[in-house]
């Protein structure tokens, strides 16, 4: 593919500059987590694409995995992480997220979230693939919403911190083998250059790049594409996790129905009535993510039925009403009663498990750069994140990287200098119907890189990718629905190359040439990095059963 290094021509002698300490890209909770854990002494810009709240994050629905019970065990929540996880999981990474875990909730509640609550305790929810009730939400199924009200709250009155919502980041700027921050453009389109001591990417997840998606229009896969023009290592780019059960109205906009329905004893049944889930899986509606996926794909694929559906009509009413509010007023405005009436669902892309690689403290491959939350591939989800694991993962790694972040700032000279560097104009092509090609690269990702893959189907997608990239990755635009087109077409071909490179079947990946796992060939990671193999996924070591898979860096600058 072309890719250009640059999206926007510059000439740092004629630009706009702006100098902060610290650059955080991405206003969701990973990245605002980070913004509180830099030293009180340092500048910090966060900026984020659009309104602060208008992230993955706020949508979450489910809550947050803890171990809080004094009944539950972190051994019982890191054990049923790993079976989640296609045996793909980094095990120190995924003790060390766990036990930190009971201390960012606290730190939440210390900051104003108003968990839901039962005889004055935290109420417990159960998930997916997880064998104990562990999971903390908020105003029954609005958890994101209330935790990043909170956070942004609190954010908003610390002094040494600023918030620029509305500007877009083109790309990261690099110096020497450095990040120095990034070309952003701001709501008046006007280039401005952030040179920052430290970045911290944290831009979320990809779900924009299928045609059915949980994601908000803003997750368009910015941080892997900026990063990988600029040389960053991604990792992983084959998982993507999809959700079991998105609100299927046709014409309408897709709403996520959270995993928690099928906790509190929702059944799956197909178009006639028939609970299919026990003939997949001993657990039934609680397997974890990918196998529900599989397997109401291939009971549509039996009923020849679009859709399925959600059943909690041997609920309590009132409990039900209570538990899910928000679920009940969207599909009221559908004409459906949640409570009598069979929600119809389907798979839709939910969470990008691959991402920029990062150690323990959120370093990435670039010195420099420092990446938390969806955008990462830390080890903690392996091949399939368990259910309420991502705004843990979030909190854990924004304050990990900032902290880092922060250090590494502070050994630096006060003195920030504007390096000389210039970016000419590309070459140009007539226009065209950014959204029109938007549209078809969504239909075409669904349609043979979604929960079933094969062979032949990933070959074509990537012809296809490769020709509308041969025309819109030349051409220089002015405009964010550009830019996103160009990122999102990146993200794609960069996810079917890993599906089409991992001949096997492991967690959220499913190939149906390869339908089994393959440890022996394939218990490895899948790299990619423009400046060192062109941009070919590339398979890691082979790593043996007890064998960390934790990304290590050079903290040389």
């Amino acid at each position: 593919m072309i890719t250009p290094r640059y999206l926007l021509p510059f000439d740092t002698r004629r630009a706009l500059h702006r100098f902060t300490d610290i650059l955080v890209i991405g206003g969701g909770l990973a990245g605002l987590r980070a913004a509180n854990a830099v030293e009180s002494n340092q500048s910090v810009l966060v900026v984020t694409k659009d309104r602060l709240r208008e992230s993955n994050s706020n949508y979450a629905q489910g809550g947050i995995a803890g171990v809080l019970d004094p009944d539950d065990s972190f051994q019982s929540h890191v054990a049923d992480t790993l079976a989640a996880g296609g045996n793909l999981c980094d095990r120190e990474i995924v003790d060390m997220v766990i036990r930190e875990g009971p201390r960012r909730i606290e730190e939440l509640v210390r900051w104003g979230t108003q968990f839901d609550k039962s005889e004055g305790e935290l109420s417990l929810g159960r998930e997916g693939g997880h064998s104990r009730e562990r999971i903390v939400h908020a105003r029954g199924d609005a958890t994101g919403a209330e935790v990043m009200r909170a956070v942004i709250q609190r954010t908003r009155e610390i002094p040494n911190i600023d918030i620029w919502e509305n500007a877009f980041t083109v790309d990261l700027l690099t110096f020497e083998g450095r990040c120095r921050g990034a070309l952003m453009v701001d709501d008046q389109k006007q280039p401005v250059m952030v040179w920052a001591k430290e970045t911290i990417l944290c831009t979320g997840g990809a779900g924009q790049v299928f045609r059915e998606s949980t994601n908000p229009t803003v997750a368009t896969g910015d941080g892997s594409a900026i990063a990988y023009r600029a040389g960053v290592q991604l990792r992983d780019m084959e998982f993507i996790q999809f959700h079991p059960t998105v609100l299927y109205i046709a014409g309408s906009s897709r709403s996520l129905i959270t995993e928690a329905v099928r906790g509190e004893g929702a059944h799956l049944v197909d178009s006639n009535g028939y609970r299919f889930m026990p003939d997949f899986d001993q657990r039934a509606e609680l397997a974890p993510r990918d196998v529900v996926s599989q397997s109401i794909i291939r009971q549509m694929e039996t009923t020849k039925h679009s859709n399925v559906y959600l059943d909690l009509s041997h609920l309590d009413p009132e409990q039900v009403r209570g538990r899910f509010p928000g679920i009940a007023d969207a599909c009221a405005k559908f004409g459906l009663d949640i409570t009598s009436d069979r929600i119809p669902v389907r798979p839709g892309a939910h969470y990008m498990i691959g991402g920029l690689t990062v150690d323990r403290q959120g370093r990435t491959s670039m010195p420099g750069l420092w990446a938390a939350g969806e955008a990462t591939s830390s080890g903690l989800h392996g091949a399939n994140r368990l259910a309420s694991n991502s705004l843990l993962e979030g909190l854990v790694y924004g304050a990990h990287a900032g902290e880092a972040a922060s250090r590494t700032a502070a050994e630096q000279p006060t003195k920030m200098v504007a390096p000389p560097i210039q970016h000419p104009i590309h070459s140009q092509s007539e226009s065209f119907d950014v959204a029109d090609v938007r549209i078809s690269l969504k239909s075409l990702m669904g349609r043979l890189a979604g929960v079933q893959r094969h062979g032949e189907g990933l070959r074509d997608a990537a012809d296809s990718i490769r020709s509308f990239a041969a025309y819109v990755m030349r051409h220089q635009f002015n405009s964010v629905e550009g830019w996103e087109l160009q990122n999102l077409l990146l993200t794609a071909s960069c996810i079917v190359d890993a599906a089409l490179v991992r001949a096997e079947s492991r967690g959220v990946h499913f190939r149906s040439d390869f339908p089994k796992p393959d440890d022996e060939q394939w218990r490895r990671h899948l790299n990619i990095q423009i400046d060192v193999d062109g941009g070919h996924p590339q398979p890691g070591k082979l790593l043996h059963p007890d064998e960390t898979t934790a990304a290590t860096f050079s903290t040389e600058t």
